[in-house]
């Protein structure tokens, strides 16, 4: 019987854990070991864990999920080795899923799940904006995909170690970078057959910076992704959504640069407003299942803060860039 570990990276987690390892042991295919990885947490997490029967590896100092998750790996020996996050929760029979899809088809190296409609723990709409945003773009791959988000996911040990370990300098889109040299390796499928109840952020300013964060480094991996031949990752979000919200921030700038000089004509800010309600009819498909889950009233919140964060994409990712221009990357290197 193939052996499966299961690991769980966790800092500061003590809000879920519990939930989200009484999942683990209420599997009807249990793994057959549980690894929770603290990544030097100032919470009781690790007891948490240890009260819950699991073996707790402590890292030292804070490293980041990257770290954990490899310090997971050398602890383990499954040959199928299954990450979750300590903010999911699993249905019943995820793992028994997973190891069914990656048995059935030996030629399959990885498989990843999505996120339940409700969230794990209820935080309000914020919450509920990132839970159905998610489960919207990801059941829009089911099927053979190009890159794994690591929330969920089954992986082979031997797939694993012949992708090479976690790059443990980032922080962000780890899993971006990841699957940049999975993909070309072996063949990943994304299931909603492996279902888990997530608990996300709930503020809005946090999500912001967050959003930041993972976009300053999406077009310098793209471009070295592209270089070693990788395939494209899935998109989170539409294309034409991210373009409607890049030339309505573009021709926005332009009015209001207009004002100093006397040239501003309020008929100008018709081409943003234009832009922006293209940018709410560039994903229909995704207005139709918000308004499906939560109501017509919700659906306009939820396109409020969706444009709220392409903002901070758009921005993010003209301002990362840069980081690919030569001159840019020698003016950073010289010291101040």
């Amino acid at each position: 019987m193939t052996r499966v570990s299961l690991v769980v990276p966790c800092y500061n987690a003590a809000k879920t854990l519990r939930l989200c390892l009484e999942s683990v042991l209420s599997q009807t295919r249990p793994p057959d070991e549980i690894v929770v990885v603290d990544d030097a947490s100032t919470d009781d997490s690790a007891a948490i864990a240890e009260r819950l029967g699991c073996r707790v590896v402590r890292l030292a100092r804070n490293q980041g999920v990257s770290a954990a998750r490899n310090a997971g790996v050398d602890a383990t020996t499954g040959e199928i080795i299954f990450f979750l996050d300590s903010d999911v929760a699993l249905r019943s029979d995820a793992v028994a899923n997973a190891v069914e899809i990656l048995e059935r088809d030996p030629g399959l190296g990885c498989v990843h799940g999505v996120y339940d409609t409700e969230p794990l723990i209820d935080d309000g709409p914020v919450e509920w904006y990132r839970i159905l945003h998610a489960v919207h773009w990801r059941s829009r791959h089911i099927g053979e995909v190009n890159s794994v988000v690591f929330a969920l996911a089954a992986i082979r040990r031997d797939v694993l170690l012949g992708a090479g370990r976690f790059d443990e300098r980032l922080r962000d889109c780890e899993d971006v970078e990841y699957s940049s040299r999975l993909a070309v390796r072996s063949r990943i499928a994304l299931t909603d057959t492996v279902v888990g109840r997530h608990d996300d952020g709930s503020r809005l300013l946090p999500i912001l910076g967050e959003q930041w964060r993972r976009a300053l480094p999406l077009i310098p991996l793209a471009l070295a992704t592209s270089r070693r031949g990788a395939a494209k990752p899935e998109h989170a979000n539409s294309p034409a959504g991210i373009l409607a919200c890049a030339l309505a921030l573009a021709t926005l700038a332009l009015a209001l640069a207009s004002v100093p000089f006397g040239l501003f004509v309020p008929a100008l800010l018709l081409v943003p407003a234009a832009l922006v309600v293209a940018f709410v009819l560039a994903d229909p498909r995704l207005v139709r299942f918000v308004n499906r889950q939560r109501g017509p009233a919700f659906t306009v919140y939820f396109m409020a803060v969706h444009l709220a964060v392409h903002a901070v994409l758009v921005t993010g990712l003209a301002v990362g860039s840069l980081r690919v221009l030569p001159g840019f990357r020698r003016s950073a290197a010289e010291p101040a």
